[in-house]
């Protein structure tokens, strides 16, 4: 497995783990980061063109904000990672705030978004890998902490794969991030201090 920084040249490869149907693909990665308002009049094409500016920043710039895994040579994952400040749809949320008093405007915390991994490669732990890379991904561009807004199902309740774009908590934990706050009966805060 090799997880690099998503650029340009890996736009083809993006795509491929988006796919041409299904969450990854209408979303484009840009509902958390332009907010429900500006999202949801996009196009899936405008949504797209707003993420290939997103990863023209190049591997070097700080604010970096995804990366993307391999398995083999074959694209097979996706992880944003960006400072938390990039996040639109955060500001406005109750998710990470509730319970909580921090600076919305402090971009030395970098939140992990959302995952995409591609079909036939799901259920093989790449997104543990994804989480971990994103943890070092964060540190090494100079974040302060790292957060993760996870879902839990319910006992028992199946939720969709578009549902779980956000992360378990199990990657997270895993990459040494805690809960720090519930802020809904389903969602978790968790968080990793440099």
């Amino acid at each position: 497995m090799e997880i690099v920084p998503a650029t340009p040249d890996r736009w083809d490869d993006v795509q491929t783990v988006f796919g041409l149907r299904g969450g990854a693909h209408h979303c484009q990665c840009q509902r958390i980061r332009l907010g429900d308002r500006a999202w949801w009049y996009l196009s899936v094409e405008e949504r797209g063109h707003h993420l290939r500016e997103q990863l023209d920043a190049g591997p070097d710039a700080r604010t970096t904000g995804a990366l993307v895994a391999y398995d083999d040579g074959e694209p097979a994952g996706w992880v944003a990672v960006a400072p938390r400040t990039e996040f639109v749809r955060y500001r406005g949320s109750q998710v990470p705030w509730a319970g909580r008093h921090e600076d919305k405007d402090d971009d030395g915390v970098w939140a992990v978004t959302c995952f995409a991994v591609r079909a036939g490669y799901r259920k093989h732990g790449l997104m543990y890998e994804l989480a971990a890379a994103a943890v070092e991904h964060a540190r090494g561009r100079g974040a302060q902490a790292v957060e993760g807004y996870p879902i839990v199902p319910d006992a028992g309740q199946q939720i969709s794969w578009g549902e779980v774009n956000v992360g378990t908590p199990g990657p997270f934990a895993a990459a040494g991030l805690v809960e720090v706050s519930r802020p809904t009966k389903r969602r978790r805060v968790m968080r990793l201090d440099f």
